[in-house]
């Protein structure tokens, strides 16, 4: 039987990239899909909308609901969810995937553009979780998961690019906070976050362009690790900030990652904020600085 069948994700930012390759996994056992996203209509430089996500989504064996929601947006994010309990009846998995990013020195970093950032990840972690908290409750086994990295304090990942990293460290306070919080109604509160750049509109548009993404993984690793996750018990797998092949691997038992690879000749690109303790899996070699920059 399909581990995810008949449950319901509301999921943000699931129009494109990893929260529509989340999606699509839970869509293929049989999962309902409230996509919740901005897009709505198509954009030359950003891949997908709400409306052809939900049409992906049911093609890979799910039900969807395309909710037009901007998660800064108090009223939004209440309407969107309520909407998604109308549906469905309930909620059983909240994935915070919807994020914001510029990385930008603190003199080149704009007030709106920090604001957006902390709107988006900060603020909309904190406030989709508490919005889909009651119904969360009465789920038999419930999950909040936030795509955010470990909480690394090395000066490293902070320097460069301060706004972005503190507001992707609010997503990953949320998790610490809340996963203790929440741990007596018995809600898996956990943080998910890749070894390597991800091949999303992001690492395209803004960081690397076409050899980062040559150099990176599909959203499709993310994915399948996440629908791990949802698959724990909620009760005491908890609090954890996990790297997605190593999950992947001493959890899952997967032990061949070729797979995900863009293209198997290019070297594999770390991501932001893994920390240095993390080790890959056997046989995964991430590239060198040298090598991206040369």
């Amino acid at each position: 039987m399909a581990a995810l069948k008949g449950k319901t994700l509301f999921i943000t930012g699931g129009s494109r990239g990893i929260g529509l390759a989340i999606a699509k996994r839970a869509a293929s056992d049989g999962a309902n899909i409230a996509v919740a996203a901005k897009t709505v209509d198509p954009n030359p430089k950003l891949e997908g909308t709400i409306h052809s996500a939900a049409k992906e989504i049911e093609a890979a064996g799910g039900t969807a609901l395309a909710l037009e929601c901007d998660i800064r947006n108090e009223e939004d994010v209440q309407r969107a969810v309520a909407r998604t309990v109308e549906r469905f009846g309930g909620i059983d998995i909240c994935v915070n995937n919807a994020s914001a990013l510029s990385l930008t020195p603190i003199e080149k970093t704009e007030l709106k553009r920090f604001d957006l950032m902390f709107g988006v990840n900060t603020r909309g972690t904190f406030l989709t979780s508490k919005t889909c908290l009651p119904h969360l409750k009465r789920s038999e086994n419930p999950h909040i998961l936030v795509l955010s990295p470990p909480l690394d304090m090395h000066p490293k990942w902070f320097s460069g690019h301060v706004a972005y990293s503190i507001a992707k460290y609010g997503m990953s306070l949320c998790v610490l906070g809340l996963a203790d919080e929440l741990k007596p109604d018995g809600i898996a509160v956990n943080a998910l976050w890749p070894r390597t750049t991800i091949a999303t509109a992001a690492v395209k548009n803004i960081l690397g362009g076409d050899k980062l993404m040559r150099m990176s993984r599909t959203p499709g690793i993310v994915a399948d690790a996440a629908h791990l996750i949802f698959q724990q018990p909620a009760k005491s797998f908890t609090g954890h900030f996990l790297i997605d092949d190593s999950f992947l691997y001493e959890t899952g038992g997967v032990n061949d990652f070729e797979s995900y690879r863009v293209d198997p000749s290019m070297p594999l690109a770390p991501d932001f904020f893994v920390p240095a303790e993390s080790k890959p899996p056997p046989g995964v070699k991430i590239a060198r600085l040298s090598e991206l920059t040369s």
